[in-house]
C-alpha cells in the first residue's frame, strides 16, 4: 500500500503462477484493446468529473475567503485584480463543466466508441487544466495562510497534482484528441 500526497492509496497487485482459461476471455479474441480503451474512457470521464467537483469546491472556498478577509479596511474581494482572476476562474470552471457534462451525456447516450473517445480526451485535458489553474489560484489568493498544511486550500493542489497524471495527464490527452481527429 503507497500513500499518495494526496491522501489516497494506491497499491500494486502481483499475480504470480496464475492461469485463466480460455472461457475467461472478455470479448473476443484480439478485441481486448478496444474493451480496455472502452473502460479507460469511462474512468477517464469519471475522474473528469471528480476534479470538477473539487476544483469547484477549491474556488467556493477562495471566494469566501475573498469576501471574509480584510486589508486596509475592506474585503480583499473588493480589489479588482483579484476580481479579474476570479472571473477568469469561474469561466474556466464553466468551460470544464460543459466538457464533463457533454462527456457524460455522450455515455449516457451510448454513442460511439470514437466519439466518447474524443470526449474522454477532451474533457480530461481542459479540466485538468482548469484544476490545476484553479487549486493554484487559490492557493495565490489566499496568501501566506494557503501554504500551511493547517489550512484545507493546499489539500486542492496536492489532489490535482495526482489525478492530472491518473488516466493520462494534458499532454497525453491533447495528443490522442489531435490523432483521434486525424491530425
Amino acid at each position: 500500500r503507497t500513500k499518495m500526497v494526496d491522501s489516497r492509496n494506491a497499491a500494486n497487485i502481483e499475480l504470480d503462477n496464475v492461469q485463466v482459461g480460455a472461457d475467461a476471455l472478455i470479448g473476443a479474441e484480439g478485441q481486448g484493446a478496444d474493451i480496455l480503451d472502452r473502460t479507460l474512457d469511462i474512468a477517464r470521464i469519471g475522474i473528469s468529473a471528480e476534479m470538477l467537483g473539487a476544483a469547484q469546491e477549491c474556488f467556493d472556498r477562495t471566494i469566501a475567503y475573498l469576501k471574509e478577509r480584510e486589508q486596509f479596511g475592506v474585503p480583499i474581494g473588493s480589489f479588482q485584480a483579484l476580481k479579474h482572476r476570479a472571473a477568469n476562474m469561474f469561466c474556466e470552471l464553466e468551460l470544464s463543466r460543459s466538457c464533463v457534462l457533454e462527456a457524460l451525456t455522450a455515455l449516457d447516450e451510448d454513442r460511439t466508441p470514437e466519439e466518447v473517445a474524443k470526449l474522454a480526451s477532451l474533457t480530461k485535458a481542459k479540466v485538468g487544466e482548469t484544476f490545476h489553474t484553479v487549486s493554484r489560484e487559490g492557493i495565490q489568493m489566499h496568501g501566506g495562510i494557503g501554504m500551511t498544511d493547517e489550512f484545507d486550500i493546499g489539500f486542492f493542489i496536492k489532489r490535482a497534482a495526482v489525478t492530472e497524471q491518473t488516466f493520462g495527464d494534458q499532454s497525453f490527452h491533447r495528443n490522442r484528441y489531435g490523432e483521434l481527429e486525424g491530425y
